[in-house]
């Protein structure tokens, strides 16, 4: 029982990581319609930022985890109106060599300024210390991040599905033209729905950096895995890239504690069977 709970405990952390920094990329590819391969490269730009902002600059983890999530969205501002802005509409093969081609440049950059070694962000001592759940101690910062994952995803829910600024993205992506004759202003739309999403990226990757160590090739390294997430959950599904991060997490977990040596395997293994079984995703249209 006890080992039941320390997977599901983990696994829910995990998934709630996932969750944070791949739901900006179902936003963009599920309803902006832009293969965002660059993705991960916010993940990257904001934990770069926390760690330097705390490390050598000595500022506490709110603030350096704040302005860094601010210095990633004022990065992404002038990145959609300079390139994003210019491959909307076109086809998934211009997308993705333009945004893999944003991500090395962004490890270049992250390579250049602070090396290729980890960037450690450092916790507060209130984060560290240890809560007993009885059958395990689990640190505050991973209770931390369940609680943001759910506040995350109920935050995405009601700007998304019960504001207007969500019925006028909507209506931005279904036919752009209406949208602007009925006085719309989508390129502001889609840049505040692309400066949300590296937002969030930016806070996953600060908050998941114990368990997705931050280094200049982090976006390489995950990006598979965020894309994943997106698939699992049908593209533009706020319900069900949270339902598929936290299967995810689970799944994954589970292998790495009972099979450790076919765990990358097992994993893989399940997410082909299921992308072969049900195509567009939990929550995504056929």
């Amino acid at each position: 029982m006890d080992l039941i709970l320390n997977i599901a405990v983990d696994g829910i952390a995990y998934g709630m990581i996932l969750f944070m920094i791949a739901v900006g990329l179902s936003v963009t590819m599920g309803l902006m319609r832009v293969v965002n391969l660059a993705h991960g490269g916010f993940a990257l730009i904001g934990g770069a930022l926390a760690h330097w902002l705390g490390t050598d600059l000595g500022l506490g983890f709110a603030a350096a985890a704040l302005l860094a999530i601010a210095g990633t969205i004022l990065v992404a501002l002038p990145l959609e109106r300079l390139v994003y802005r210019r491959i909307y509409g076109f086809g998934e093969l211009q997308q993705v060599l333009a945004t893999i081609g944003l991500t090395f440049l962004m490890i270049a950059t992250i390579n250049l300024w602070q090396g290729s070694t980890l960037l450690a962000i450092e916790l507060p001592e209130g984060l560290r210390r240890s809560i007993d759940l009885g059958f395990r101690r689990l640190t505050a910062h991973r209770a931390l991040v369940i609680v943001m994952g759910l506040v995350v995803t109920l935050g995405l829910w009601w700007l998304l599905d019960r504001t207007r600024f969500g019925i006028r993205l909507r209506a931005s992506v279904d036919n752009r033209d209406t949208a602007a004759s009925l006085g719309i202003v989508t390129s502001r739309i889609y840049m505040v729905t692309f400066a949300l999403g590296a937002g969030l990226a930016a806070l996953g990757g600060i908050l998941g950096a114990e368990l997705l160590p931050i280094d200049a090739y982090y976006p390489l390294r995950y990006m598979v895995l965020f894309l994943i997430v997106v698939a699992i959950g049908g593209m533009g599904s706020i319900l069900g890239s949270f339902a598929a991060a936290l299967g995810i997490g689970l799944i994954e977990t589970a292998s790495r504690y009972l099979v450790p040596d076919l765990a990358t395997i097992t994993f893989f293994s399940l997410v082909i069977l299921f992308l072969a079984v049900r195509p567009q995703g939990l929550l995504g249209r056929a």
